[in-house]
């Protein structure tokens, strides 16, 4: 349901890891994304972990490895939290960081598969990717 929504999970940092088949892990729930998102220098370390251009912290690599299945499953597995925090970091990105959303966007969604498929929402979010 929220397959487009989650890329942003993943930029800023709520990243996320199978506590078990049901949910993720919410251990990165009260990550405060506004710091990371108003921050250049922990923004950058997040994308470039995100684009394989550099390292990825312990939490960097988890986002990483969960964005796809996220992706596929339509953030079933998300907490609210999550849900909610990946409408912060897409508005963010995509009012702020054009670029990199859109970077972001080719490597996670290069034939737009989940922007089509996610329409309904993102015009409910009133989200102008």
């Amino acid at each position: 349901m929220f397959k487009y929504i989650i890329i942003v999970l993943v930029l800023v940092g709520l990243v996320t890891s199978k506590l078990d088949e049901e949910k993720y892990t919410t251990k990165y729930d009260n990550i405060d994304l506004e710091t990371i998102l108003h921050n250049d220098r922990l923004l950058d370390s997040y994308v470039k972990c995100l684009k394989d251009e550099g390292p990825c912290t312990v939490d960097g690599k988890e986002l990483k490895d969960t964005l796809p299945d996220a992706l596929q499953n339509g953030c079933s597995k998300c907490s609210e939290k999550q849900k909610e925090g990946s409408r912060t970091v897409i508005n963010f990105l995509v009012e702020n960081k054009k670029e990199t959303w859109d970077e972001l966007k080719q490597i996670y969604d290069p034939e737009g598969k989940y922007e089509k498929e996610y329409q309904d929402i993102i015009k409910k979010e009133n989200i102008q990717v």
